[in-house]
């Protein structure tokens, strides 16, 4: 029997794979849309996830609440809770965090930094400024285009099927640790461990600021920023608002007015890191998006305004690189560790500001 476009929508759009999707830190914080509808002048007012599962026979109503939840459902441009009344004449969307038809991926020739590959996976090392999946603007040019071709004369691997390919995602101007599945199996079980979190996984971070303890840990539910759909914010544990995370974080090195960190993820929602350190008032040196290229600490003098400027021009982007990451292996069983040294121009930007505190005294906390 053929089904209709909402039928397939549902199955497809809303199935639990999908929804966890933003369980990664890795997306990039756009919203498309998948599916709108008009509703009838002659509506009675009705919750919308009963509005929504009553129209949409391949899906359940826990699935359309989660996705509410997620902030994936939208009426009138604006995110709503499943509790939410319908209204004649609203406009209801589905809002999802990549496109709701990727371009066929096609193989590009774009080096890759390699750390390990063997049959089932591959682990590189991402630089920054370079987008991880096709989307909207970047349908050329990234990491999944280069793997495309670094994989072209392996038949099994086609970079247009989902049961292989990217495990997991980071941002684009995040540098570091990326591991890519060759075999849906592997994709499978690779999967299972990032969900189940037994993954290692940390991150190290240039943050504004003078941390007052040696180590932390952050807990706060993420979900999007309603005044800035590409900006996530935090909300109180014990609110229905988001989705629970928690950071850890541990000081390696002090400059004064910013602070060389560790961060372990327990849990990874989108710009979580991001959105956790600008909570606590310690946003990422050089993160535009959450106001790290405002001067937050330090001095009034035109040298020091000098030197911030030369530093963000040093790392043009948020100072996070994915350092570390460990996983089991999928066929054969044994732990994997890797290690990614920090890129040149975060690298740089460290060397900077240790020089500026060796040549300075007196700076108070912050």
């Amino acid at each position: 029997m053929m089904r209709t476009d909402e039928e397939m929508l549902y199955d497809d759009e809303l199935s639990d794979d999908l929804l966890t999707s933003t369980e990664s830190e890795e997306s990039d914080g756009e919203l498309y849309e998948h599916f709108r509808v008009e509703v009838d002048k002659g509506q009675v007012p009705v919750r919308i996830d009963k509005f929504l599962f009553e129209r949409m026979q391949h899906s359940s109503r826990n699935r359309i609440q989660k996705a509410a939840d997620a902030g994936f459902i939208h009426v009138n441009g604006a995110p709503v809770k499943s509790n939410y009344k319908v209204r004649p004449e609203d406009t209801i969307t589905l809002m999802l965090d990549r496109p709701k038809h990727d371009n066929t991926i096609e193989a590009e020739d774009i080096p890759l930094d390699i750390v390990y590959e063997d049959n089932a996976l591959m682990v590189v090392n991402k630089p920054a400024g370079l987008v991880v999946h096709p989307g909207a603007g970047n349908f050329h040019g990234t990491l999944i285009n280069a793997i495309a071709w670094h994989l072209k004369d392996l038949p099994s691997f086609d970079p247009n099927d989902p049961e292989v390919g990217l495990v997991h995602r980071i941002d684009k101007d995040t540098s570091g640790l990326l591991v890519i599945a060759k075999t849906p199996d592997a994709k499978t079980i690779l999967g299972k461990q990032f969900f189940n979190k037994t993954t290692h996984r940390s991150y190290n971070a240039l943050v504004w600021g003078n941390l007052t303890a040696d180590e932390g840990r952050i807990e706060g539910n993420i979900a999007r920023d309603p005044k800035d759909r590409l900006r996530m914010t935090v909300f109180p544990p014990d609110s229905e608002i988001g989705k629970p995370a928690v950071t850890h974080y541990r000081v390696l090195e002090r400059f004064g007015y910013t602070t060389l960190i560790e961060c372990v993820l327990e849990t990874g929602r989108t710009h979580q890191i991001r959105a956790h350190m600008k909570h606590i008032g310690h946003p990422l040196f050089g993160d535009e998006r959450y106001g790290g290229t405002e001067i937050l600490r330090g001095q009034r003098s035109s040298s020091y305004k000098a030197f911030i400027r030369n530093c963000l021009t040093l790392c043009n982007r948020q100072a996070l690189h994915a350092r570390t990451l460990g996983f089991v292996h999928p066929v054969t069983g044994q732990q994997m560790d890797f290690t990614s040294d920090l890129p040149q121009d975060l690298a740089s930007l460290i060397t900077k500001w240790r020089e500026f505190i060796n040549g300075h005294t007196g700076i108070d906390n912050q």
